[in-house]
């Protein structure tokens, strides 16, 4: 008793919870692969690394600036004596008061010669000598560094707009990736629709076989069927029930297969929203594929082999640059009084001209224009490929709708067909074998309609990835 007080609660909550059950549709398919789907992540993460770098790039106008600083510690000395001696003097001129040797002169006011040749001063002085002992420890400096290109043959500006074009590659990239999840979401959600419709055929074609078996087998025991006509009801039986089993297994395998693209857990239970039923909605049927993101990524590839180009012609054109120190430096200590010690400001204008390079410059900018040309021929080539695939697709969805109408008349001829041959079975003026394979042929018109819608649904996901409308 307790038992039973104590289920009841828990079969109702579980049986609220089915009723509950979230009903998938396709555009919530769409977005719960989208959040979960590794591809698209790093398509993500792949656009913001782009707009990274491009601002990378961009602090490449402005200056750069830097502090450095630095101290030395060494016990190495430089040691320097300068021997005594005598100095020969100097007198001012009275007629120009400039400075003039002191020398010693004869009567006739020749100077006097000694005997190293040389003239005699009048008076020396007496230098002691000295001794030099210069000092590195301790010496140390900082200052800040401003460095400003002025004019690098537009290499700045190449890069920076190449990185721009990365960026919007990036994120062309993240739309193309989007769509491929699109169609591969789409296929997946209508091919496990399809699983489900065919398993209501199964299902369908499984009880009309049974009530044959049951009315033969009656028939049989009343001595008005034989025993090969039950065996060959049984056969259709036995096929209605493998084609069931089928069907069963087409459902859990799309279902785990949809559910691994939504990142969800392989054995999770989900419902479709979508019916086979439904109205379909009309495409603008345009044979434009310019919208598509390939269309766009190979422009920007152009655009980029261009800006290489200018890159390449930059590093052989003259480049300009100013370079601004401001520091203070303390040290260098001549017998023990420091030489050094102030504040001081410079700043350098280089300018770097390229004269002669033995063709190297010309050689790599012919190399850059004609990778620039490869890549145009390979878009032009990628282009009308892409106009063939647009065609081919919307093609490819005229034919499905032209099939939905032919697979519809066909079905409802065969249900018309196989509700006439079981009135002849029944009265007599047909035989059991016509019978069988008027079911069979309404179970193969059943099917091709279905596939014939879910054709159509799939060909539409094609179209406007073609068209670039994903």
């Amino acid at each position: 008793m307790y038992k039973i007080k104590f289920l009841l609660p828990a079969l109702a909550l579980c049986c609220i919870s089915v009723r509950a059950q979230q009903k998938w549709t396709l555009e919530a398919c769409r977005e719960k692969a989208w959040q979960n789907n590794k591809a698209i992540a790093v398509a993500e993460k792949t656009e913001e690394k782009a707009g990274y770098e491009s601002n990378g790039y961009r602090a490449n106008f402005f200056p750069r600036i830097s502090v450095s600083g630095a101290y030395i510690y060494t016990t190495a000395r430089m040691s320097k004596s300068v021997e005594g001696n005598y100095l020969p003097t100097f007198v001012p001129d009275p007629a120009t008061g400039q400075l003039k040797p002191n020398l010693l002169t004869k009567p006739d006011g020749t100077p006097v010669i000694g005997a190293d040749g040389k003239p005699v001063f009048g008076q020396y002085a007496y230098f002691p000598g000295m001794k030099f002992d210069l000092g590195l420890d301790g010496t140390y400096f900082a200052g800040i560094r401003a460095e400003q290109p002025v004019f690098m043959g537009g290499k700045i500006v190449s890069a920076y707009k190449m990185s721009l074009v990365g960026k919007d590659i990036a994120r062309l990239n993240r739309r193309l990736v989007r769509s491929e999840i699109i169609v591969e979401t789409d296929e997946a959600y209508w091919l496990h629709l399809k699983a489900v419709e065919s398993r209501k055929v199964a299902v369908a074609f499984r009880e009309v076989a049974n009530e044959l078996l049951r009315n033969v087998e009656d028939a049989c025991k009343a001595g008005m069927k034989t025993k090969n006509d039950v065996l060959k009801v049984r056969i259709q039986v036995n096929r209605a029930e493998l084609q069931l089993q089928q069907a069963e297994n087409a459902i859990r395998l799309s279902r785990m297969n949809l559910c691994r693209i939504m990142g969800l857990p392989l054995v999770s239970e989900i419902e479709l929203a979508e019916s086979l039923d439904e109205n379909h909605a009309e495409i603008s049927r345009t044979t434009d594929f310019t919208a598509r993101p390939e269309y766009s990524i190979l422009e920007k590839q152009i655009e980029l082999k261009n800006q290489q180009v200018k890159l390449v012609r930059s590093d052989f054109l003259p480049n300009v640059g100013i370079t601004a120190n401001y520091g203070y430096m303390q040290g260098f200590q001549l017998n023990g009084t420091p030489l050094v010690d102030k504040t001081s400001f410079s700043a350098l204008l280089s300018v770097r001209i390229p004269v002669f390079h033995w063709g190297e410059g010309l050689n790599k900018i012919r190399a850059a224009k004609t990778d620039k040309q490869i890549m145009q021929l390979q878009r032009d080539d990628l282009n009308e490929k892409m106009e063939l695939e647009l065609r081919q697709a919307l093609d490819k969805y005229e034919e499905s709708e032209l099939e939905i109408a032919l697979t519809a008349r066909a079905l409802e001829q065969a249900e018309e067909n196989m509700k006439t041959s079981r009135n002849h079975y029944e009265a007599g003026m047909e035989t059991l074998a016509d019978y069988l394979e008027a079911q069979t042929l309404w179970q193969q018109a059943w099917l091709e309609m279905i596939d014939a819608r879910i054709n159509r649904r799939l060909h539409e996901t094609y179209y406007r990835k073609a068209a670039g409308g994903l």
